[in-house]
């Protein structure tokens, strides 16, 4: 059969026209490739913080105390003071480069409620800071509020309208309704520091609360550190999200309740042996379908992979003190039926928890899975607890998850630094790690943003990343056989605008090529790859 090659600016048309990709497929396990030693590579680079408690930030340019009931632009340093609600359909846009101090005695807290959007677009050199009023020396968890995204996309409560909790409820703090579509803005490179203040007795807000906001709004390049509850919870809601850290928060570090079914790619969690909920206890994983693991629909039943989980034992030479409230890795409870791959962790108590019959059944019924993942340096009795083991023997090891992998053969390049110290979550050559991913499991669908067993391509895949990308991006091709290789980068209008690799050797197996797109305006473009094993390609969007 003839092969027809679409010309790349019909192509750009098809492609837009076509659903937005989401997944990645890589080769490794856990959030990051084999190191090349330069930033490509880590996407954490270039716009995170791992030493917030000592970062200067400067005075306040502006204060802001009311609310937002119109189109309103910050920029500069703002004093967030009181509970501050976007409303009335109202557009708040935040300039890259702009740090909102959150004020402590007025529990300064951010709300963008249903129907109101938040345009907060950062830039890797510029990102867009939430963080403490406080001094340098006196800032801490739950120092402010937090901020707060409520969307119109469906939850699974009573009458499908809830009130987000640890806020009074008024019709300002009501999310849900019927649009799994909606659109609640744009939310990317951004970090959040210290939030998570107890707004009400025992009743915190997160880092980053996300109340039934809807598929159409963009998430990527996040952090949220030292956060005096959850770093980030999802109620209900379709939102997916790409490339987000949790760093030293307090309770959990992914919270998932109310029918949330959102795709989250790309997590770095690090946590600190001295901060844990004295309340509760603390987990990188609590998921629920609601509070009473109710048979509601739409269950909660999101897709994580390629996540990277460091908990406060570090590498087990960590000792925890006295009256520490950590328990697990993955805590999957209450009937929600959450799905992990291609996952790493280390460093808690216990590993895999699957709690109740009804989130078993989750399991077993094909609702919910727990594949490729690997669990490191957990003793025996902690690797999964609370179901019986016959429960997990039925698809643990059938699924492709370990439990025998040490830390040693993972090789990361350097995770396991002091706090306060920015650590390097990267494979070293030769790590078991960096080959095994699978994204064959039908939750993945078709919507890569690579290409994956091409009917034009014969290798196994291919992947750009980061995907937004700003000043460089990475090409990564698992080739079948050796080949030469050119790629061509069109803009949307068909034009050729760059030609990064030029008759270079593709060897069998995983190969990678540097694009540089420092030189790329903001927008959609398509990176055509040409070799002897055939033609493809792969949609690029350059953001900065």
């Amino acid at each position: 059969m003839k092969k027809i090659y679409l010309s790349a600016a019909l192509l750009a048309c098809t492609l837009m026209n076509a659903q937005a990709p989401f997944w990645t497929a890589t080769s490794y396990k856990g959030a990051f490739p084999v190191t090349d030693n330069t930033p490509a590579t880590n996407w954490t680079s270039g716009w995170s913080n791992f030493d917030p408690e000592n970062t200067v930030y400067g005075a306040a340019t502006q204060t802001v105390s009311a609310d937002i009931t119109a189109n309103t632009t910050w920029s500069g340093i703002v004093c967030l003071q009181n509970k501050v609600y976007v409303k009335n359909n109202a557009v708040l846009t935040i300039q890259p480069g702009t740090i909102i101090r959150g004020d402590k005695a007025t529990q300064g807290s951010l709300i963008i409620t249903r129907g109101a959007q938040i345009n907060a677009a950062g830039t890797m050199a510029s990102p867009i800071v939430f963080t403490s009023n406080e001094s340098v020396g006196n800032r801490a968890e739950g120092d402010w509020g937090g901020l707060v995204v409520l969307g119109n996309a469906i939850n699974n409560q009573p009458g499908g309208v809830a009130n987000i909790e640890g806020i009074t409820p008024t019709l300002d703090t009501e999310f849900g309704g019927t649009n799994d579509n909606d659109n609640s803005g744009v939310l990317k490179y951004i970090r959040i520091e210290f939030a998570g203040i107890a707004l009400q007795p025992n009743k915190e807000i997160n880092g980053l609360t996300l109340g039934s906001v809807g598929s159409a709004t963009q998430m990527d390049h996040i952090q949220v550190s030292f956060s005096g509850d959850d770093s980030f919870e999802w109620f209900g809601g379709t939102v997916d999200a790409k490339w987000l850290i949790a760093y030293r928060g307090l309770d959990d570090d992914f919270d998932c309740d109310f029918g949330f079914r959102g795709r989250i790619q790309f997590g770095l969690i690090i946590r600190d042996k001295d901060l844990s909920d004295a309340i509760g206890d603390s987990n990188a994983w609590e998921c629920d379908n609601d509070g009473t693991g109710s048979s509601a629909t739409p269950f909660t039943r999101p897709v994580f992979s390629n996540i990277t989980v460091v908990g406060p034992k570090g590498n087990g030479t960590i000792g925890l003190p006295v009256g520490e409230k950590f328990e697990k890795s993955f805590r999957l409870r209450r009937n929600s039926a959450v799905s992990v791959f291609n996952s790493l962790s280390t460093g808690w108590e216990k590993g895999l928890s699957i709690e109740a019959a009804n989130t078993e059944a989750q399991y077993t019924s094909g609702n919910a899975y727990f594949s490729n993942n690997i669990l490191t340096n957990y003793a025996t009795a902690t690797k999964v607890v609370t179901a019986a083991n016959s429960f997990y023997a039925t698809f643990f090891g059938a699924n492709g998850n370990d439990t025998t992998t040490t830390i040693a053969q993972i090789n990361w390049v350097n995770i396991f630094t002091a706090l306060g110290t920015t650590p390097d979550p990267r494979l070293n050559t030769g790590s078991s790690a960096a080959t095994g991913a699978a994204f064959t499991n039908t939750v993945f669908g078709s919507s890569f943003t690579g290409i994956k067993n091409s009917a034009n391509f014969s290798d196994k895949f291919v992947s750009v990343y980061p995907n937004p990308a700003a000043d460089v991006a990475t090409l990564v091709i698992d080739a079948v056989n050796a080949s030469s290789l050119n790629v061509n980068i069109y803009d949307i209008n068909g034009k050729l605008v760059s030609t990064p690799v030029i008759n270079q050797n593709l060897v069998s197996g995983e190969n990678t090529f540097t694009l540089n797109t420092s030189n790329l305006n903001n927008g959609v473009y398509f990176v055509t790859l040409n070799s002897t094993n055939g033609k493809e390609t792969v949609k690029l969007v350059v953001s900065k």
